[in-house]
């Protein structure tokens, strides 16, 4: 059925996340096919996507091998859960796979539908595991201003963004400390290391008047995603792991975005050295071809996890499409595609002139910061460069830039004052000479007109 480009194609669809005015103007980009890294719509019309769909189609939009991967399994066992002692063989398979290409040396998978799904139940275990302890007040998490790690009410809660306020939340004994941006946050003439220095005194202040005994675990992406692609200020990880070790407070590395590759390294743990205790995964681990979230528990914290589930016979908790075997399978072949079919290492060859555009562009008398690592960069927009005052709010300038870019073929994502780019992994030198090429249109002819 074709549906026509216009502002009724959608109107019995709630779409999330989406500028409402843009929508009720131009109407919804309803897509029916992809190849390689463009999609089209349902007027026939292409578009590249920067942003690899949501951070995860990174092998493309018609991969053949997962494609034959998916139709594969889905004839030979389409459908089971992992609950009762039973699971599918895809996902025994899986669960080796992750710890052995995890930090970890050791440890157990849990698998969920979604980063926020994962995230969620990490803090399941958390609370379960410190009431099993003897310490039913240890239950607070931290996360950082600014950061995201899901849509449920838990993971909202942990979620830096003033939109959750609209929903009545962050719950209680959810925390969030300082937004490590060094360029946005540093004080006059204070130095990056110093600001890093000040940002591990500020979270042990905060630990300290919480008290260390009421808090269950620290929670931070590698770099944040749908924060504005934010790397950490130089040294962060290395300031913080002490004090967390000290306070006996678990790190769990929110890898949704960053694993798998996108920062140049299979973990933006590795890249940061974050030396966590668990990580969440989502995104990347299916290359976006099925729904799917993981938990890597570190040895140790899967050891406690299995001691205390066997004191209650069970561990209480699960999803019906946890561990699918469709979805395994794919995961498997996403993660092979990735470390040894030529994905990581396209990233790594294409990465340089990624970052070296970006580089260009802060030059730009109203790109207040570019910022990037490996694939996954973004360009913050300013009134005044020197001062880094943003334009203002009225203007919507970056979602002006976005619809400017859809116009011209090409999909980026506005995110506050930011263009943000994720191209997928199997992008040439070439494609990101064209994505550039298209935004830097796109922004002359934008800034023309405000």
């Amino acid at each position: 059925m074709t549906i026509p480009f216009n502002n009724t194609a959608s109107s019995r669809f709630l779409h999330g996340f989406t500028d409402l005015a843009t929508l009720e103007k131009n109407g919804p980009v309803v897509v029916t096919q992809g190849e390689g890294i463009y999609v089209q719509d349902t007027t026939g019309k292409r578009y590249l996507d920067a942003n690899s769909g949501l951070w995860n189609a990174v092998a493309g939009f018609d991969h053949p091998e997962l494609i034959e991967t998916m139709v594969a399994q889905t004839r030979k066992f389409p459908t089971y859960h992992a609950f009762f002692g039973r699971v599918p063989e895809p996902a025994v398979a899986l669960a080796d796979k992750l710890i052995e290409v995890s930090p970890f040396d050791r440890g157990k998978v849990y698998f969920t539908n979604s980063g926020s799904e994962a995230n969620d139940t990490m803090v399941k275990m958390l609370w379960m595991l410190n009431r099993a302890r003897g310490k039913p007040e240890r239950r607070k998490i931290v996360t950082r201003v600014n950061s995201y790690h899901g849509v449920t009410v838990a993971t909202a809660s942990m979620t830096g963004k003033a939109y959750n306020g609209h929903f009545g939340l962050p719950l209680p004994d959810f925390l969030h400390a300082d937004c490590p941006h060094y360029w946005r946050y540093g004080e006059a003439g204070e130095s990056e290391g110093d600001f890093t220095a000040r940002m591990a005194r500020n979270l042990e202040d905060l630990i300290h008047r919480e008290g260390p005994d009421t808090i269950a675990g620290f929670f931070a992406e590698p770099v944040m995603g749908a924060g504005g692609v934010i790397p950490p200020s130089k040294g962060y990880f290395e300031a913080i792991r002490p004090i967390l070790r000290k306070y006996d407070i678990p790190l769990i590395a929110d890898e949704v975005i960053c694993g798998f590759g996108r920062t140049g390294e299979m973990w933006g743990s590795d890249t940061y050295r974050m030396e966590p205790d668990a990580i969440i995964a989502s995104k990347c681990i299916t290359a976006g071809y099925f729904p799917m979230g993981a938990i890597l528990l570190s040895g140790p914290l899967a050891d406690d996890i299995m001691d205390v589930s066997r004191t209650i016979e069970e561990f209480p908790h699960g999803f019906t499409a946890g561990a699918h075997p469709v979805g395994c399978a794919v995961a498997l072949k996403a993660i092979d595609l990735i470390r040894n079919g030529g994905l990581l290492d396209n990233v790594r060859r294409v990465a340089p002139q990624f970052n070296a555009h970006l580089a260009r562009l802060a030059k730009h008398p109203n790109i207040g910061e570019a910022r990037g690592i490996g694939l996954m960069g973004a360009l913050e927009l300013v009134a005044d460069k020197a001062l880094k005052t943003p334009l203002p709010a009225d203007l919507q300038v970056s979602e002006r830039l976005a619809n400017e870019a859809l116009r011209n073929g090409l999909i980026v994502r506005p995110l506050g004052a930011s263009i943000v780019l994720a191209p997928p992994f199997i992008s040439r030198n070439e494609d990101i000479d064209a994505i550039f090429q298209l935004l830097e249109s796109s922004l002359d002819n934008v800034l023309a007109k405000v």
